[in-house]
């Protein structure tokens, strides 16, 4: 299932901020990415979900310029990753599924240190890192060697060097694996702040709550390959399963219950076990008329609940499996 075919959209170049064409890339006789077609366009969240080991992070690494395609072609900012990665490298910020700050080195150190890699003078380095340092509430901990950080620190303190530069595009692969909540929803209003300052964010998740939170579209990767494309809304819709549940009391409530909602041109599938009765829906107003028609006198409700498919119930239909957390995605 592949939904919103993107290869030759036509879109102004100066309007994408990411686009492959037939991306492969292999390692000895495993071909991690079998032809990735994508454009992500400026400004907003792409999520890219997929199994461990489904490309995610080969794709990522391939549009930093860490590694080279097999074959095919990758353009971010405009710049081919290939033989311009100088100029892709000065627009981008990657932040890994791992925190990569100097343990050694203080959270100013660490920031002025990457400042004056990019080139900038010390006076503005020291000024990039004071300004990030209180963005990413860390101020208060300047001075602190980043090993004593917590991992919520540490992460945002990560992050935080990914932004030096003021990049266009940012990369975020897996950066909230192995956080609390907090701190996951912490980064998670970074990621919107970064938007509302005009940066494009791709970000690879393996928690679906988060993509659904913060992704405009969400790209699906399996065995190297795009398997389906588009909002969350509309892959929801792909996979149905909305429906009514409800539990009525005793066989003659079932049957009045039943026959109230085929009167209203919808069908019970499944019920009568326990008392609970279950209505597909197709979309919002069903869901409606099915809860108006059950709440009608007459029927007495035990409990009634509107079930609405999740990007879990996409991701289980799609590659045939939940999510596995654990960390790890390409060797």
């Amino acid at each position: 299932m592949v939904l919103n075919a993107i290869a030759g959209s036509g879109r102004p170049a100066s309007e994408i901020a990411i686009r492959t064409e037939s991306l492969r890339r292999r390692f000895g006789d495993v071909e991690a990415l079998r032809g990735i077609d994508l454009e992500v366009e400026r400004g907003g969240v792409v999520g890219l979900l997929g199994p461990n080991g489904a490309g995610k992070t080969t794709l990522v690494r391939i549009l930093a310029t860490l590694i080279s395609p097999s074959a095919g072609n990758a353009r971010v900012a405009g710049f081919d990753v290939s033989r311009d990665p100088g100029h892709v490298r000065s627009r981008i910020g990657l932040t890994g599924q791992y925190a990569a700050v100097d343990a050694e080195l203080t959270a100013t150190e660490n920031l002025e240190l990457l400042g004056g890699l990019l080139g900038m003078r010390r006076r503005e380095a020291r000024g990039r890192a004071a300004e990030l340092l209180e963005r990413f509430s860390l101020s208060s901990a300047a001075g602190r060697r980043a090993g004593t950080f917590s991992g919520g620190m540490r992460r945002r303190l990560d992050l935080a060097a990914s932004l030096v530069g003021s990049p266009q595009i940012v990369f975020l692969d897996e950066p909230t694996t192995g956080l609390d909540p907090q701190s996951r929803i912490e980064l998670w209003d970074i990621v919107r702040e970064l938007v509302a300052d005009g940066a494009t964010v791709l970000l690879t998740t393996q928690y679906l709550d988060e993509a659904d939170q913060l992704a405009d579209r969400i790209v699906v990767i399996d065995h190297g390959s795009v398997i389906a494309d588009g909002t969350a809304t509309e892959l929801k819709r792909t996979v149905g399963g909305r429906r009514v549940d409800a539990t009525v009391r005793g066989t003659a409530e079932f049957e009045r219950a039943a026959a109230a909602v085929a009167a209203a041109g919808l069908e019970v599938t499944a019920g009568a076990e326990g008392g609970r009765l279950t209505v597909p829906v197709a979309d919002p107003n069903e869901a409606a008329t099915a809860v108006a028609v059950l709440n009608q006198p007459g029927v007495e409700l035990g409990e009634l609940e509107v079930h609405e498919p999740t990007l879990d119930d996409v991701f289980l239909a799609l590659t045939g499996a939940r999510t596995e957390i654990d960390g790890s995605d390409e060797a």
